[in-house]
């Protein structure tokens, strides 16, 4: 199974944070996103050079501080969004794959409950997640990808999702086995031939900005069984530089 972390975009709504660095370097209680991530899958025994990174701007930037990494490039970055950036990798995903965003903090449990799944495809969820929205003006609730859940069985994937209706948000870390990961390939390869790119393809979304959990939603309508594992707490993005200021205080006051 290969560890994938997809960091291929710049983060402008953190301003003159990434002006010289990639967005996942930006330092968050103590030391870069990407450090966070990285003990999160160190801590479930994947090493970094098993690592692969997906990078786009400021690449160079990445591949000289962590020249153990696998990298794919995506250097259509600007144009293309996180599912387009993910299928970049599509030669490391056929055996199974654990993938992150770049952009958040998460304890390893996040990803050691994904591990513990024994579904072909499942989401991580935090429940704990309407604490980190409160005076969040930069990135409110209706931001967030949420999901509803019946057990563990995803029964709804959508940032439209009725905040008082969610049982959570997707943190953007998710695990394919190799069942689940030809299911998602295919699943993007039949969609690709359906729409071009710029074609709406998922709530006003065209296919080339395409979110992950559009593909997802695509998948549980055709009956593809997409189920979850939680958390309560322990994880933020960071996408705003009001999100930078108050993470501090997001995880003293988190499990």
């Amino acid at each position: 199974m290969k560890p994938i972390i997809i960091g291929a975009g710049r983060g402008r709504r953190l301003g003159a944070l990434t002006d010289d660095i990639p967005k996942t370097l930006v330092p968050i209680v103590g030391k870069p996103m990407l450090e966070h991530i990285l003990a999160a899958y160190e801590a479930s025994g994947f090493r970094r050079d098993q690592m692969v990174f997906i990078c786009g701007y400021k690449a160079e930037i990445i591949q000289a501080r962590y020249p153990e990494f696998d990298y794919v490039r995506n250097d259509d970055w600007p144009n293309n969004n996180i599912l387009r950036s993910l299928l970049y990798a599509r030669e490391h995903l056929g055996d199974g794959f654990i993938s992150s965003y770049s952009d958040i903090v998460y304890r390893p449990e996040a990803i050691a409950c994904a591990l513990r799944s024994p579904h072909d495809l499942t989401l991580v969820c935090d429940r704990d997640w309407r604490r980190r929205y409160v005076d969040r003006s930069e990135h409110p609730e209706t931001d967030a990808e949420k999901l509803r859940a019946e057990g563990d069985r995803v029964v709804e994937l959508s940032r439209g999702i009725d905040s008082e209706r969610a049982t959570g948000e997707f943190i953007g870390v998710m695990k394919l086995s190799a069942r689940g990961a030809t299911q998602f390939i295919e699943a993007y390869d039949e969609a690709r031939a359906s729409y071009a790119d710029d074609a709406e393809f998922c709530e006003g979304r065209t296919f080339q900005k395409a979110y992950l959990i559009d593909l997802l939603k695509r998948m549980m309508a055709s009956g593809v069984a997409v189920h979850a594992a939680f958390i309560d707490g322990g994880y933020m993005e960071i996408d705003t530089t009001q999100d930078a200021a108050c993470a501090e205080g997001w995880w003293r006051g988190g499990p």
